[in-house]
């Protein structure tokens, strides 16, 4: 057991899952291998460079394009919310996402742990289908209880209801 578990949950007509970074226990190759068998259209990255090269999966964006999945990367620092840098890239990510899950395609997010940078991005995809933003939580700390683990990361989350262009 190489400890890489996605937890998945339907979105619109989708799966939308979160899980840790493909490698950070050590399995890169096992990782990468269960995540090619779950099929997803898109992976999202919520962790930093360093933080990939750091844990083995340096090389994890060709490698989830070798295997025909679309990748983005939303670079955040541990415990953080993106900042001026990463969203437009966050834009670009969430707009390709939508389009994922609205056509019943599969939507990975991971950042470390699995937990917090993942849960947040995962929470405000939920609010930008157009889930109610308590309910939103309540199902994804439902399958992952550690989803979104600061109050700025909720905020950051919530400020999805104001609009698609909120920072």
């Amino acid at each position: 057991m190489t400890g890489f578990i996605i937890h998945a949950l339907k979105v619109s007509d989708g799966i939308l899952a979160i899980a840790p970074m493909p490698g950070r226990g050590g399995h890169y190759v096992e990782d990468l291998a269960h995540l090619r068998d779950w099929k997803p259209a898109l992976v999202i990255s919520m962790v930093t460079q360093p933080e990939l090269a750091g844990h083995g999966a340096g090389n994890l964006a060709g490698d989830v394009q070798d295997m025909g999945t679309r990748w983005a990367h939303v670079p955040v620092t541990d415990m953080d919310i993106p900042g001026p840098e990463a969203t437009e890239a966050w834009h670009a990510a969430s707009h390709a996402a939508l389009a994922a899950l609205q056509g019943r395609g599969r939507v990975l997010v991971h950042c470390m742990g699995g937990c917090g940078r993942s849960g947040m991005a995962a929470l405000r995809l939920m609010i930008e289908a157009g889930e109610a933003p308590e309910a939103a939580l309540a199902r994804l700390r439902a399958i992952r209880p550690c989803a979104v683990e600061t109050a700025e990361q909720h905020a950051w989350a919530l400020r999805a209801a104001e609009g698609p262009n909120q920072p």
